[in-house]
């Protein structure tokens, strides 16, 4: 390891919350930097930097294997919520071995070779890389499955980590385990925890009615609308590109999403005149929503926060997020007498099951049922 120290702090720049990447001036680590996804040099700042919604660890690690890379300062950036805070506790282990840094760069290769989403890829390195550190001195070729337990009951359950979590993990290390290492470990028996059965959280109308009058940005307002007006994830919205919209059809394309698979859902003509009175006003150039650069797509954590102003000023108290006007779509659709099967094909799902929990809180369904309370004469 060379005497060269690559720090990473948090900061904000043009509006956008970055991590600077601050390092010795170099050439071969200049071209090191320029290869991340996102990178710029910043002249007041006197540093390079990415978006933070482009930042990730794992990435930045494999990039600068050999030197040493401190993450320390990133730590104070985490919101103080619960499942935040444990993550703040665990990623606070060292950096993996160079040994185990190189396999979790295998990893990488091979995930991205199988055409991994890039969330998928940087979740599962990142955990990975994780659990390394946490292993210390250990080669990822020698763990055993008593090893993967006591990360998960000492770290994971200890600190109240997620269930989604834990179960992204497993996932992780069954693959990395089957793929890349061959360890005395039998990966048939890293355990999944028990499945939870969360009920999704749906807004009602006039919440909704209340979010998307609220923004006087024409962007704003474009965008929360058009998650709501077609049930988008928020990557499904960002990834968006002008030609997806075919106004003379009434269709939207979504391409690539979630399980690489692309669908059509039907856009209304008041939909499409939102996005006509948008395009005037901003002319995207790649992206149909882009940020301050031209051909720059916006950002996720941008995105977030247009939803968070919008909640308050409403002064609406609840900890509602992008997903919540996915869901709070699919439950209205069904209310208003839509096919579960539809709704099924609009959303995207692979399983009927995945559709079907919004039958446990459609408000019409639920009204249906008379309490046997009613009938009593007391």
């Amino acid at each position: 390891m060379t005497g060269i120290q690559i720090k990473l702090e948090p900061g904000y720049h043009r509006d956008n919350n970055v991590v600077f990447i601050r390092f010795p001036k170099d050439e071969k680590l200049i071209e090191i930097v320029k290869s991340i996804d996102g990178a710029r040099w910043s002249q007041t700042n006197r540093a390079w930097y990415v978006p933070k919604s482009k930042f990730r660890l794992a990435t930045v690690y494999a990039l600068f294997t050999g030197y040493w890379v401190d993450y320390s300062a990133l730590q104070l950036t985490k919101p103080k919520k619960v499942e935040q805070t444990t993550q703040k506790s665990i990623t606070q282990v060292p950096p993996p071995i160079v040994e185990n840094r190189e396999l979790i760069d295998e990893y990488k290769k091979w995930l991205t070779h199988k055409r991994y989403s890039e969330n998928t890829i940087h979740r599962y390195t990142e955990m990975i890389s994780i659990f390394a550190g946490h292993m210390g001195s250990t080669s990822l070729r020698m763990i055993t499955n008593a090893d993967v337990i006591e990360f998960v009951r000492g770290k994971l359950i200890a600190q109240g980590y997620s269930f989604t979590y834990q179960n992204q993990l497993v996932s992780a290390l069954k693959l990395f385990f089957r793929e890349i290492v061959n360890a005395p470990i039998d990966i048939e028996k890293l355990e999944r925890p028990r499945r939870e059965h969360k009920l999704p959280n749906v807004l009602s109308k006039d919440e909704i009615k209340a979010i998307l009058q609220s923004p006087k940005n024409v962007k704003h307002k474009t965008m929360l609308s058009l998650i709501y007006a077609c049930g988008l994830r928020r990557r499904e919205l960002l990834w968006l590109k002008p030609n997806d919209v075919d106004s003379s059809r009434g269709l939207l394309t979504i391409r690539n999403s979630k399980g690489r698979k692309d669908r059509m859902v039907p856009i209304s003509d008041r939909t499409i005149g939102m996005l006509k009175e948008y395009y005037k006003l901003y002319r995207p150039k790649v992206w149909l929503f882009e940020g301050q650069e031209p051909g720059e797509r916006y950002s996720e954590a941008s995105l977030s926060k247009v939803l968070k102003v919008a909640l308050e000023a409403t002064k609406i108290h609840k900890p509602a997020t992008l997903h919540w006007l996915r869901h709070s779509y699919a439950t209205h659709l069904l209310e208003a007498g839509t096919d579960l099967r539809y709704i099924q094909e609009l959303l995207g799902h692979k399983s009927s099951r995945t559709t079907e929990i919004y039958t446990h809180v459609s408000q019409s369904s639920l009204q249906k049922v008379k309490s046997p309370f009613d009938d009593m004469d007391i």
